[in-house]
């Protein structure tokens, strides 16, 4: 029995590259033995994305789409598609062609070897810029210092994952989703691709600067508290010190060195200022533990679909 592989891509004002990247994805999947269904999730694009979308599926039955009620986030219409994908392993890849579609098949050699977890590792060109492969090396510094979730630098979310991987992650409800790390979290056995990124196709970057630092913020905040525990350390170092000083005011009374009451004031300010850093840090590991949990809203809303 042929298996059968679904690919998602989720997509957000990518009317530009839909053409060309379908034409390519259904070329490389025609030179493979297996069953495939093309399923794209369109975030609340405000251009054409979507029709074309439409256009492709009356001529290919296998492309089906999503349309989200709005953006809700790359995130997000990641986890749709793998909630509503219906292959034996699924291959989650951006709509640009910054993921080469023809390292489809070495995935799933990896997954054809034992593998349920195949992710990649993306390599910049030498002519990347200095800026973007910074930041991208400064992201994952960060996040593997203050997550209890290490994650490779430069990993991306072009991966292949088994059924079973995708129906444990469907069974997950949590918001704030940060599917790098979530997916090692799970465990599973694992390998990892390198590729080098293309040039995207047409069009611009949807991640400028400021979504950039949100998504950084997400993957630290999705997996550890550590900047919680942070503000504890900040605030028993600030009380420590100002205990420190207290032998140094005194010397400087003593001597006729101290401006009358500045040093009391200063000494006063610090050590109660690290006080309450010390107890809202301790209040706020628990808040951040429920806020964690409490949350209950569905991660995305599906407002059309050819999916029956």
């Amino acid at each position: 029995m042929t298996k059968k592989v679904s690919i998602v891509i989720p997509v957000y004002n990518e009317a530009q590259n839909i053409d060309f990247f379908a034409k390519e994805i259904l070329a490389v999947s025609q030179n493979l033995n297996y069953t495939f269904e093309f399923i794209f999730i369109d975030d609340g694009s405000q251009d054409d994305t979507l029709e074309k979308i439409q256009n492709l599926s009356v001529q290919h039955p296998q492309i089906l789409y999503l349309q989200l009620s709005r953006n809700f986030g790359h995130q997000n219409a990641l986890k749709a598609g793998y909630d509503t994908a219906t292959g034996d392993c699924i291959i989650s890849m951006d709509g640009d062609m910054q993921h080469p579609p023809a390292l489809i098949a070495l995935m799933l050699q990896k997954w054809e070897s034992g593998f349920d977890i195949v992710t990649t590792q993306r390599t910049y060109p030498k002519n990347a810029g200095f800026v973007k492969k910074s930041s991208s090396d400064i992201f994952y510094k960060l996040l593997n210092s203050l997550s209890d979730t290490r994650i490779e630098k430069g990993s991306s979310d072009f991966r292949l994952i088994d059924k079973s991987v995708a129906k444990t992650l469907s069974n997950l409800t949590e918001n704030g989703i940060f599917m790098r790390g979530l997916i090692n979290w799970l465990g599973f056995k694992s390998t990892t691709i390198a590729f080098n990124a293309n040039e995207r196709h047409a069009g611009v970057s949807k991640y400028p600067l400021k979504k950039m630092l949100k998504f950084a913020i997400e993957g630290i905040t999705a997996f550890s508290i550590k900047p919680l525990y942070m503000a504890v350390y900040l605030g028993f170092t600030f009380s420590t010190l100002a205990i420190l000083y207290i032998p140094i005011v005194i010397y400087e009374h003593y001597h006729g060195q101290d401006v009358a009451g500045w040093a009391t004031v200063v000494v006063a300010i610090v050590f109660f200022g690290g006080l309450q850093l010390i107890i809202l840090g301790i209040i706020g590991i628990y808040i951040g533990k429920l806020f964690i949990q409490s949350k209950q809203r569905p991660n995305y809303i599906v407002r059309s679909s050819n999916i029956k």
